[in-house]
């Protein structure tokens, strides 16, 4: 963000300026949370084999002068990065073998991934696909008519999974086009969108692109993606009340990150914070092991037992399923639920 501009008039702007503003070096970041870059353990090779990105949007709710933020520890590249940790790979829940010819990822029965997109508003330090190999399997125009072929000639296929990278980072009308392709699939009944943009750029949310969901024939179902309470501001709730106003179903999925919310009041905190706000939490997943991941990395007994005891505190509807994905495996699995 510029230094002479307010956050004012940063907000004040569309969702592809404020996009075009995140912040791209640790420097920039550490100078808006009024922090030393010396005093972190942050890591320039790291940050070279996956680039920071942070909206202001996102950064803007992390705590100033915190160099344990919750939220800052979400985006900071770390010398533990570079560290080897055993039963990591670059394609952890086995998305490559899945992989169609039509660059459909077709792992679970009446259900297809799309991969729309490599690219994402904001860069997660624990990303299950920050090896992937984007290039050869992001949907392109001509990829695109292949893949909706394919869902076309397979009638088992009951839902589509818009994925990357961010779906909501297509433009109005690639996303327009490619909504309508999908609603003309008379064997289809629901269109999943997976994105963490609500949370982290939540003036993506415009009418525009809700008038592009909520006429859909088709259920819009939109996953979200939020890890903390913290995460969730006005301009984040506004969006999701938008969303929901106009009929599309919210969930969300969270990650379990050690130092981050590996903490059963934080769990319970985030879970009462998404239900407020008309979020259904969803699923608690277990950390997928990518290459570059391993600090974040939460056992799975310890897993349990954290849940066990949201599930002590919470009414059932506010638990959500934990859950791990295995490659090869069916569909995901179910640790507690």
């Amino acid at each position: 963000m510029p230094e002479q501009q307010s956050e004012a008039q940063h907000f004040a702007k569309n969702w592809q300026l404020q996009l075009a503003e995140a912040f791209n070096t640790v420097e920039d970041l550490c100078h808006y949370l009024q922090l030393s870059p010396a005093a972190l353990p942050v890591s320039a090779t790291a940050a070279q084999a996956f680039p920071l990105r942070v909206p202001l949007s996102f950064a803007a709710c992390m705590e100033k002068g915190n160099p344990h933020d919750p939220l800052l520890l979400q985006v900071l590249p770390v010398e533990t990065e570079m560290a080897v940790y055993p039963g990591f790979s670059n394609d952890p829940v086995g998305d490559l073998p899945a992989a169609t010819q039509s660059s459909v990822l077709h792992k679970y029965h009446g259900r297809v991934l799309l991969i729309n997109t490599g690219s994402c508003a904001i860069n997660c330090r624990y990303c299950f696909r920050r090896n992937f190999p984007y290039a050869d399997l992001q949907l392109g125009k001509q990829k695109e008519n292949a893949a909706v072929q394919y869902i076309e000639e397979d009638a088992s296929i009951s839902e589509v999974i818009l994925s990357g990278g961010d779906p909501l980072l297509l433009n109005d009308s690639r996303l327009s086009s490619l909504i309508e392709r999908l609603n003309n699939i008379k064997h289809l009944k629901r269109i999943r969108i997976h994105s963490r943009l609500p949370i982290v750029l939540p003036a993506r949310i415009t009418e525009e692109l809700i008038s592009i969901l909520s006429p859909s024939p088709k259920q819009i179902v939109l996953v979200v993606h939020c890890n903390h309470a913290n995460e969730i501001n006005k301009r984040v709730i506004n969006a999701c009340k938008a969303l929901k106003k106009n009929g599309i179903t919210l969930f969300n999925q969270s990650v379990l990150l050690k130092g981050i919310n590996d903490n059963a009041e934080i769990l319970c905190e985030l879970s009462e914070q998404l239900f407020s706000h008309g979020i259904i939490p969803y699923y608690l997943h277990l950390l997928d092991k990518a290459t570059g991941t391993g600090h974040f990395e939460v056992s799975e007994p310890e897993a349990l037992a954290l849940i066990k005891q949201v599930q002590a505190t919470l009414p059932g509807y506010l638990v959500p399923k934990l859950v791990k994905e295995q490659a090869g495996a069916a569909s995901k699995q179910y640790v507690f639920r």
